[in-house]
Order: structure tokens, then C-alpha cells, then sequence
């Protein structure tokens, strides 16, 4: 018995050093670990790739906001559906950083996705997991390499658009270096314990399709795309596209607080209001006007910046009063609810002149879901009234109209947008993005 056992242990042991060999091969070995412990690597490259996957991370410029991030996201998920199903390629969220509307006192580096969207959902389209996923899977803060897309610096040729990639010499300075022992380190998300292994730029022009290649020919294991609003929707308003919008549910804590304040202050719940919606995403098919939403106005009133860079389509506070007087007016509705980026003194004007109510969440949830978390309480909020009205040129309106036309609202109720001063009430109204669903 005890030959037996040995020659079954020995057997075993040449089969395991085999496939380490094998999968070591197939590794360029420029990205093979360091496994010294000041890398925080705690496996090597064979033990890895025993996962049988492969990693696509990515992110934007920093200074881009909350809800252009998200229609970066639905660029990328697509790029990963055309990626061969025999690689088996999973889609790394890139951490949450402090983002330029988030002013709040409080720690917001580092935030997983799963704090603002239901990762069940998201992978019912395609396969994602957090960054601390990543690394607890993978053993390594390490990533193989970056690719940083850029502008060509020719611009276009003759003024016409053509899709093309090349590589090319890095036209700024990347928020990259290469330090004295190899590997690159920098941006990361304020995450210092993360670096890359290999680091190139490539200019690019054309939709997120135009990557596919890049990644099948690559021999690294995990690939970092940066910049990723570089390159356009493979597709747009189409069935690809709704299919990954309406994958992006929200955070059941996030719409639970949703849920509360609306049922507490304005008398609205899912049953009475015809928004009930099943936990899958696949399984929603709302038809238009099938919602009717709870007795209360939704109003966006995009301020702050947009007084500087959009001054002709934000009303005074005086026109804001007198629009949503004469739509309350309209639609026999008593109570209003506001989504605002407005100080606190226009905040009590508006107040003052109109029955208004707006969401101010307690310390202990702000401290726990951030400023972006509070920003999804408001969409969610805004996209169950009766009615809702925006901000022209404002991504935060744009993502409320596709969640009520997800939640099955008319049109008529939801693309609508507050009128500059100058425009006397008659100023072009959004686009209507409709759902598809075939």
C-alpha cells in the first residue's frame, strides 16, 4: 500500500509540474512576478493563470464626472462581448475616486462598484468583478500592462473620420514612470500599492471594436486600458447598447433609501405608482406609459459649473419657480421633489416659494455610500414621479430619462428640460433616446 501511495503522490506531482511549466510558457516572460514581498505578490505566474482567465481593467481621465464614467462603462462591456468566449475575459471596475462634484468632508478613494450597482446584474451581460477582486484573485496588487490611449496628434485626415490604432510615441505626459526597479507606478487611483509591469501608448480613432485585436494578440494576462473615453459605442440606442444600460441597476441599499424617503415624504411606492420590477434585468419589458409614477414633480436643477459653462440654459431661480408652478398647475400635483447641485441659499429660496422636498441623507449613510451614492438616491427618486423635468446638456437629466423609460414612463413625461430665461419657455427640448429591446 505504501508503494502504491508513494508511486500515486509522485504521479500526481510530475501531472502538477507539467501544467506549471506549460502555463509558464505561455507567459512572456517580461510580466513573470517578482514575488518579492515590497511587490505584495504572494503567488507566482503559474499558480495564476490556474484561473483560466484573463483581465481587462480600464478607466477614464480623471476629471470626467459620475455619469459619463457610466456610459464609459457601457463602451467597455460591449468591447468585452465581441473579446473570444475562449479566452475568457472578465471585466475589472476600476475603483471610485474622489471625482470633482463629490465635495463632501468624508474618505472617497477606493470605492467598489458594488457600494453604487448590483454586480449580480451587471454580470448577467458580461462577466466583471471589482478591483480588490481582482487582486484577492489573482494574489497581486500587479498589473501586466498599461495601454494608454491617446488623440492622434495629426488630428484627422483632410477633416475626415476613419477608424485606425497604432502604436505611438506618448504625446503627453502619462500620469505613468517607470521607476529604477522596472515596473511603473503613478495614477492608480490614489491606490499606491498598485503598479503595472509593462506600459505603451497607442492613438486611436474609431468605437471600442477597434481594441479587439489588441487584447486577442496580447500576451499579458491582465491589460489595463486607460483613457477609454477615447473611442466611441460599437453601437448606439441599440439593442447592444440598452442591453448593458439596462444591466447598470442600481445598489439595492442605494434604491431601499430611494424607496424610504419616497414612501416617508411623497407617498409613493412601486405598487401604486406601476414601477414594480423584477430582480433580473433580463426579465423587464415595460411598455410606454405602463408606469404612472408617484403624485409628485421631479425636478434636476443643474447649477455650479454649468452657470459658467452653460449660462443660457440655466433659468433664474425666479423663472425656475414660475416653470414649475405652471406644470404643477398642469398635472394637479402638490408636491415637488428636487435634485440640485445649488447652495444652500438658493436651495431655501426655492423652498420658500414652492412645496419643495429634497433628500438629505444622515451621516452615518453618507458616510457609507459617498456623494456618489447620494447622487443615485436622487435619480432614483426623480425617476418614479409623475413628472420630471431636467437640465438641458445635462448628463445627470440624460441618465434619469433612460431609467424612466426603463421603468416604462411616457415620453411625454420624462424628456423634458427648464427653459433659459431668454428662451421665454419655447427652448429645444431633449432628444428621445427610446429603448430597444429587439
Amino acid at each position: 500500500m505504501d508503494r502504491i501511495f508513494a508511486s500515486t503522490l509522485l504521479i500526481f506531482s510530475l501531472i502538477y509540474i507539467f501544467f506549471n511549466v506549460i502555463l509558464a510558457d505561455e507567459v512572456d516572460d517580461q510580466i513573470a512576478f517578482d514575488t518579492s514581498s515590497q511587490h505584495g505578490l504572494n503567488v507566482g505566474i503559474a499558480e495564476q493563470n490556474m484561473t483560466g482567465k484573463r483581465y481587462l481593467i480600464y478607466d477614464v481621465n480623471p476629471g470626467e464626472g459620475f455619469n459619463l464614467r457610466r456610459d464609459v462603462y457601457l463602451r467597455v462591456a460591449n468591447l468585452v462581448k465581441i473579446l473570444p468566449k475562449e479566452q475568457n475575459w472578465v471585466l475589472v471596475l476600476p475603483p471610485w475616486r474622489r471625482l470633482y462634484h463629490w465635495r463632501s468632508p468624508i474618505h472617497q478613494t477606493g470605492i467598489p462598484w458594488r457600494t453604487f450597482f448590483d454586480l449580480k446584474n451587471l454580470n448577467f451581460y458580461v462577466p466583471v468583478m471589482d478591483f480588490e477582486d481582482f487582486v484577492r484573485e489573482t494574489g497581486s496588487s500587479g498589473i501586466d500592462e498599461i495601454i494608454y490611449l491617446q488623440r492622434y496628434a495629426e488630428g484627422w485626415k483632410d477633416g475626415v473620420f476613419e477608424e485606425k490604432i497604432d502604436d505611438r510615441p506618448c504625446i503627453d505626459n502619462p500620469v505613468y514612470h517607470k521607476g529604477e526597479d522596472g515596473l511603473y507606478r503613478g495614477y492608480f487611483w490614489d491606490m499606491s500599492e498598485v503598479f503595472a509591469r509593462k506600459f505603451k501608448c497607442i492613438s486611436v480613432q474609431g468605437t471600442s471594436a477597434i481594441l479587439k485585436d489588441v487584447l486577442v494578440k496580447s500576451k499579458s494576462r491582465s491589460v489595463f486600458i486607460d483613457r477609454l473615453e477615447e473611442v466611441l459605442h460599437i453601437v448606439y440606442g441599440q439593442k447592444d447598447y440598452w442591453e448593458a444600460r439596462r444591466s447598470l441597476v442600481f445598489a439595492k441599499h442605494l434604491r431601499d433609501e430611494g424607496d424610504k424617503f419616497r414612501q416617508k415624504h411623497l407617498q409613493s411606492n412601486d405598487k401604486d405608482d406601476k414601477t414594480e420590477m423584477e430582480d433580473d434585468w433580463r426579465k423587464n419589458h415595460k411598455k410606454e406609459g405602463s408606469a404612472k409614477g408617484g403624485p409628485y414633480l421631479a425636478v434636476h436643477l443643474r447649477r455650479a459649473d454649468f452657470l459658467y459653462a452653460h449660462p443660457e440654459k440655466v433659468p433664474s431661480l425666479e423663472s425656475v419657480v414660475k416653470q414649475i408652478k405652471k406644470l404643477l398647475k398642469k398635472y394637479k400635483l402638490k408636491k415637488v421633489f428636487l435634485a440640485t447641485d445649488a447652495d444652500r441659499e438658493d436651495v431655501k429660496y426655492l423652498k420658500s416659494k414652492l412645496p419643495l422636498f429634497k433628500y438629505t441623507p444622515s451621516k452615518s449613510i453618507l458616510e457609507k455610500y459617498g456623494d456618489g451614492g447620494m447622487a443615485i438616491i436622487d435619480q432614483w427618486i426623480c425617476a418614479h414621479a409623475r413628472y420630471f423635468i431636467g437640465t438641458c446638456e445635462s448628463t445627470f437629466s440624460f441618465r434619469i430619462h433612460e431609467e424612466r423609460d426603463i421603468l416604462g414612463f411616457h415620453a411625454d413625461n420624462t424628456f423634458n428640460c427648464l427653459c433659459g430665461d431668454k428662451e421665454e419657455g419655447k427652448c429645444e427640448q431633449p432628444t428621445r433616446w427610446r429603448i430597444v429591446y429587439d
